[in-house]
């Protein structure tokens, strides 16, 4: 690995948890009830800032998203990360004794946090009227693919869905290609990050009135808000958007370009004074004194030649070459980056995008840091993913059950 041999000293990739302040959710107790991926985003990014979080997993299948991403030697390494900072408890839900103890440690949270299908914690006897009267101010968050009404409620809901209904999709690959779903999780992402925010604005509230609501979160409208403005544009212009590859129907020259060493970069000029820059450095400034070329929409009628214009220059030199280049004349351009790129960026290194986090199984595992930085309440990774029902017996005790009860709810399979 190349942290273990570039000169720099490593220990500003380990950053000392205890020595970290304690982040602004401290003291907020969040429940994990979700699986796969937007919800336990959520729920990282809520342990991140300082939460303590609870994770809830079947105590026979646990979440399938153990099982998602790659694995060293049986252990799930998106697990690690994504469960992080959460204490993990195996519990049936949908068994009468389960959701018993499930309404127990309710009475003790702040935050719930769910994706069952609409209906499903109502049929278990656990609906939100239930719980808030358990515990008239918790947050409860239900994550559906399209909702908790409407008629696609009770559909099956999942990022690929939400990805394809968005317009993401349709806007996405080459003019003359089929539409291109993503080969990660956005939709879920970035619901997750949502999530997060809303969660934050429901504590808020409660801190003014000292009451609990539900929070009614889709796959579906954060990445429809992420595309942008089609609908509104199909009502005022009756136009539709079309896929258009790299470039961009908005400015020009955008898109991707092979360097002479056979890498790529990519460049914007959604500023003005940006595209008159890279004209200037590729040697073409006559194009700038063009009628055309004075806005960016216009500019990207004339993607042709000006992809032309800078793709030769680029192609002629190498990355290296192409990046130093547009950083001296102040023009925007990014290399097309590896996961093996990213954990080897000096910038990412230094600005601790990416850290070390000490791990019972792994050793020392590579993580996205947490997600801002906060001047004085900065939030901390203070452990990674856990083994399935680690923490079920202490939990348990902390809720008042003896160990024999505990015992008895194992051997049934009601927790693990």
């Amino acid at each position: 690995m190349v942290f273990r041999t570039m000169e720099r000293d490593q220990s500003d990739l380990r950053p000392d948890p205890a020595a970290m302040p304690d982040g602004p959710l401290t003291g907020v107790r969040v429940i994990d009830a979700s699986t796969i991926l937007a919800g336990p985003l959520c729920c990282q990014i809520l342990g991140d800032f300082g939460a303590e979080v609870v994770k809830i997993e079947h105590p026979v299948a646990g979440d399938s998203m153990r099982g998602h991403g790659e694995s060293k030697d049986g252990v799930p390494l998106w697990w690690k990360e994504i469960s992080r900072n959460k204490r993990t408890l195996g519990l049936s839900l949908s068994a009468p004794e389960g959701a018993a103890v499930f309404e127990r440690l309710v009475a003790t949270a702040d935050v719930v946090v769910e994706n069952f299908r609409p209906g499903t914690l109502e049929r278990w006897g656990l609906s939100p009227e239930r719980l808030h009267e358990i515990n008239p101010g918790l947050v409860l968050v239900r994550i559906t693919g399209f909702g908790q009404q409407g008629p696609y409620a009770a559909r099956a809901g999942f990022g690929t869905l939400a990805e394809a209904m968005s317009g993401f999709a349709h806007l996405t690959g080459q003019p003359d290609g089929p539409p291109t779903l993503p080969a990660f999780g956005l939709a879920d992402s970035i619901c997750g990050i949502a999530a997060s925010s809303a969660v934050a604005m429901a504590l808020l509230a409660r801190e003014r009135d000292g009451r609990g609501q539900v929070i009614d979160m889709s796959l579906l409208e954060p990445i429809m808000t992420a595309v942008g403005p089609g609908p509104t544009v199909f009502q005022q212009l009756g136009k539709v958007g079309t896929r258009n590859g790299n470039r961009s129907h908005n400015n020009a020259p955008r898109n991707t370009y092979r360097t002479k060493d056979d890498h790529w970069v990519a460049i914007s000029t959604s500023a003005q004074a940006i595209a008159e820059r890279v004209m200037q450095l590729v040697g073409h400034p006559e194009v700038i004194d063009e009628p055309w070329f004075a806005a960016g929409h216009s500019r990207a009628r004339h993607a042709d030649l000006l992809d032309g214009y800078v793709g030769d220059w680029i192609g002629a030199r190498t990355r290296d070459e192409v990046v130093a280049a547009f950083t001296d004349a102040g023009a925007a351009v990014a290399p097309v980056y590896t996961a093996r790129d990213l954990a080897e960026d000096p910038h990412v290194r230094e600005t601790q995008m990416l850290v070390e986090v000490d791990d019972d199984d792994l050793g020392p595992v590579l993580q996205h840091n947490v997600m801002w930085r906060m001047s004085e309440t900065p939030g901390r990774i203070r452990f990674t993913g856990r083994d399935r029902g680690a923490d079920t017996d202490a939990l348990l005790a902390e809720l008042g059950l003896e160990p024999d009860l505990i015992d008895d709810l194992r051997t049934r399979s009601v927790v693990c």
